[in-house]
């Protein structure tokens, strides 16, 4: 019967033929994997690394991967580290890389989908959503998602996405640098996407900490990039966002412990809500989103909930409800929600929630998408199961 089987594997050790080697001897006696996931630290020589895990990887074993903000597997969350996830059993992947981010980012998700579906012999237009799932990794620092899935659901709205953007550890945004990695290559300012073709079962799953308030904000006015808030609800944005939370301006920064991270925005849909978070105030008084914002719309405000407690029902209920027997599960986690557990002293209780969760390979992502959605503040991952 169909299934499809994740095995980990995860070193600290810096020299990267080293690293690969051990990375390598723990997955010794498996199954040969059909593709292998790397997902390491930022402060690693990611050619190097990416050199000597492809001379030790079978030559049919597809690999991509990118830097992290911190590595995740069933043990939990981790930093300094390489971890790899490789996955086998009943499923074809074709994978494509679409460079040129910055300069046209439509253009490198129509590429890398194009490229991804010709590799399964179709076409972006022909991949039945049903037995097709989109694993999509971009460099999260050029900030393009929501253009980036413009054109990768151009010819296909019905395909089912589901990933995160490389990050870094670095807190300085003049240092910050995402890599990612498609086979024997290394590449930023670029985006991956890699076509699962699968009758095994699946699911793109998304989780978040949060509780509706019934509250609503009003967007009245933003700048012309569609990134700053001017006004909320007809008043300076920072102001009115500090009046809702009963707090100063200067305590709204996302990360702060009672800041936007306690009570962010989302958009609902139908009885869903996508958290499309405020990253922080601005001098002028604005707020800066790290989605596009639109005037005249509405957002639902959500109130934290038990960080630890939810991600852990996350993988014990509603993984098994929507996946028979979860065997594997690629996660991409949002480094926003990592700020918001350190800034709350909770990042023991919610790396240990991780345990919780199916064999698992992951990392702490910048921003991440579901389907066609650029949201944060949120886990997003795929899951892969077994017919009985």
């Amino acid at each position: 019967m169909p299934s499809v089987q994740l095995h980990s594997a995860r070193t600290d050790l810096r020299d990267p033929v080293q690293a690969a080697d051990h990375l390598i001897s723990q997955l010794e006696g498996r199954r040969n994997p059909a593709l292998v996931t790397v997902f390491h630290s930022h402060d690693r020589d990611p050619t190097a690394l990416n050199r000597a895990l492809r001379e030790r990887l079978p030559k049919g074993t597809r690999l991509i991967g990118a830097s992290t903000g911190g590595e995740i597997d069933r043990e939990g969350i981790h930093s300094g580290t390489v971890v790899l996830g490789a996955l086998s059993g009943d499923f074809e992947v074709g994978i494509g890389l679409g460079t040129g981010l910055s300069a046209d980012a439509m253009g490198a998700g129509a590429r890398a989908i194009a490229r991804a579906a010709e590799e399964l012999g179709t076409r972006p237009a022909d991949l039945d959503p049903r037995r097709h799932v989109g694993l999509v990794i971009d460099d999260g620092f050029r900030y393009k998602k929501e253009e980036l899935l413009l054109g990768v659901l151009d010819r296909n709205q019905a395909l089912i996405l589901v990933g995160g953007g490389a990050s870094s550890g670095e807190s300085d945004p003049e240092k910050q640098k995402a890599v990612l990695h498609v086979d024997g290559e290394v590449a930023t300012d670029a985006v991956i996407t890699a076509v699962i073709r699968t009758d095994a079962p699946w699911a793109a799953l998304r989780s978040h900490w949060y509780v509706p308030t019934g509250r609503q904000i009003h967007i009245t006015r933003t700048d012309a990039s569609c990134t700053r808030v001017l006004e909320i609800d007809g008043q300076p944005a920072a102001q009115r966002y500090a009046e809702l939370l009963g707090v100063t301006p200067d305590d709204l920064e996302f990360g702060k412990p009672n800041g936007f991270g306690r009570m962010p925005t989302a958009m609902r849909v139908g009885r869903e809500y996508f958290l499309r978070a405020p990253w922080k105030p601005l001098p002028d008084g604005s707020i800066l989103f790290a989605n596009l914002m639109q005037e005249d719309t509405s957002l639902e405000l959500l109130e934290l909930g038990d960080m630890a407690a939810l991600t852990r029902r996350f993988f014990e209920v509603e993984v098994p409800n929507r996946v028979k027997n979860p065997q594997a599960i690629l996660q991409f986690h949002c480094s926003g929600r990592m700020w918001q557990a350190q800034a709350m002293g909770k990042v023991d209780e919610l790396s240990d929630a991780f345990r919780s969760a199916p064999p698992s390979a992951g990392f702490n992502c910048f921003f991440e998408l579901y389907s066609g959605f650029h949201i944060n503040t949120t886990l997003t991952a795929l899951a892969f199961g077994a017919t009985e």
